[in-house]
């Protein structure tokens, strides 16, 4: 199983905003952080807005904060939120051709990999990814004056 480009970037802007909660954070600055497309992570800043994970303030000194506690952030509800789809093999997909669906025992032993790999990350919040003090998981982002 992999996780999309999405869950991945969106987890780690919810990392570098959690750990960045005293101020509004910028696309540009968790892109440079990470090396990561500033475009391709404003879709995922969007849609992390859409489903009430980040609160974006837009304009000259806008950017984003957590709409809601990291505590509340559960880990399995980003991804369920985020993932397209879990489908591990073909025959987890609707309109599947494998010959052996409904008479292989493979599907359910995969099915109950798949909950306990959800239920697992249910145990974890944005909280238990986010330094517990001093030194930040992230250096310091240098602002810049505004000119």
């Amino acid at each position: 199983m992999r996780l999309t480009v999405q869950s991945d970037y969106a987890l780690r802007l919810l990392m570098y905003v959690g750990a960045h909660a005293d101020r509004l954070c910028t696309i540009a600055e968790v892109a440079q952080t990470h090396g990561i497309s500033a475009a391709h992570l404003m879709k995922v800043t969007h849609r992390l807005g859409q489903l009430g994970y980040l609160e974006t303030v837009r304009g000259r000194g806008g950017g984003m904060r957590l709409a809601r506690p990291p505590e509340r952030i559960g880990l399995g509800d980003v991804l369920r939120d985020l993932e397209p789809d879990f489908h591990l093999v073909e025959c987890h997909a609707t309109g599947s051709t494998c010959v052996l669906t409904g008479h292989c025992r493979l599907t359910g032993i995969l099915d109950a990999a798949l909950q306990r790999f959800l239920q697992h990350l249910d145990h974890y919040t944005l909280a238990d990814l986010l330094p517990a003090g001093t030194p930040s998981l992230f250096p310091p982002f240098p602002i810049k004056a505004a000119s």
